[in-house]
């Protein structure tokens, strides 16, 4: 893989510059998608329409679409010079994300019961942001991050850690919640009840941007930033169309329940 990379830039320099020219990007595609999806949802799940494309098997679009940011972090890791792969800090952090997509590759989509299908357009969009991203993260992680000698025991990578923590156990914990309200078989939808739903409609979103909120902390960098806000940015979105969707459709729906943040939004 080093020569392939050898091939697309001339040097580490230039190879740094687009990292960061991709984590700014980033940002303006979080701001246009942010402002985008304050007329229309994201296409897929409840939302799903055939004007975006040919429907794809739910379990297989979410475990190709998550594959890549998997596949080539792995790659990047093991299979090129990555200098920086003896270093604790980096070796954390690069293991947070792929405990993430481990997850979400391997075991998420295979538990997924009675799902819609997924629109292509939404599938195709997925997979190009995980390759984007996953090359992104862990290529600057592996090879370009640099960070104190004692990072780790920092209080701003310990905060950042235990929110990443904290995040990700609470969006497998909803997510199980949500598996919950369907037997074998059945479709449709219940209210989520239990756990963090108890305050939020979008529990499942809240341990996601809680979790890479975490990562960016911990991560220190213009890349892990990047990939919080634009998580945010989608995911916020979503939680308040949930939201607002439970209210119309459920007489009997909690109204103390918020769509984001608990007593707040």
């Amino acid at each position: 893989m080093d020569v392939f990379l050898s091939w697309l830039f001339s040097s580490e320099e230039q190879e740094l510059y687009i990292l960061d020219c991709m984590a700014y990007f980033m940002y303006f595609m979080a701001a246009f998608t942010f402002v985008s999806l304050l007329f229309q949802n994201v296409p897929y799940g409840r939302y799903a329409s055939s004007k975006y494309g040919f429907p794809v098997n739910v379990k297989f679009a979410w475990f190709i679409q998550e594959l890549p940011s998997l596949l080539l972090p792995l790659c990047l890791v093991f299979w090129t010079s990555s200098s920086k792969t003896s270093l604790l800090p980096n070796q954390l952090l690069i293991g947070m994300f792929l405990c993430h997509y481990v997850q979400r590759t391997l075991i998420y989509p295979f538990l997924i019961r009675g799902g819609k299908a997924t629109p292509f357009a939404s599938f195709a969009l997925a997979f190009a942001f995980c390759v984007y991203n996953g090359y992104m993260q862990v290529r600057y992680l592996s090879h370009y991050a640099e960070y104190p000698a004692d990072w780790v025991t920092h209080p701003r990578f310990i905060t950042g850690s235990a929110l990443w923590l904290i995040g990700w156990l609470m969006n497998i914990h909803s997510d199980h919640i949500l598996r919950s309200l369907r037997k074998p078989g059945e479709t449709g939808y219940k209210i989520p009840r239990g756990g963090m739903f108890e305050f939020v409609s979008g529990a499942n979103f809240l341990g996601e941007i809680t979790e890479w909120a975490g990562f960016a902390l911990a991560g220190r960098s213009a890349h892990s930033a990047a990939f919080s806000v634009f998580t945010t940015a989608v995911l916020a979105n979503r939680a308040v169309a949930h939201h607002k969707w439970y209210l119309a459709k459920f007489e009997d729906y909690p109204k103390s329940r918020k769509a984001l943040i608990p007593f707040v939004f």
